[in-house]
């Protein structure tokens, strides 16, 4: 049975996984409260609501 002649290194796992693992695409959606686009389940940094909280402090 083939056996690899030296460990792989950490880098080089973490590139290789990097390329698998990476979204596609990044869905958007419109901000309710000032409709900015921002992401699904994200807080809005547009206005700084998550819903109906305002979690971050904007300053305009």
């Amino acid at each position: 049975m083939a056996v690899p002649k030296q460990k792989r290194s950490r880098s080089r796992t973490h590139h290789k996984r990097a390329k698998i693992y990476k979204p596609i695409h990044v869905a958007l959606s419109v901000c309710p409260r000032c409709g900015a686009p921002k992401q699904p389940h994200r807080v809005c940094l547009s206005c700084g609501y998550y819903g109906d909280r305002q979690v971050l402090e904007i300053e305009e």
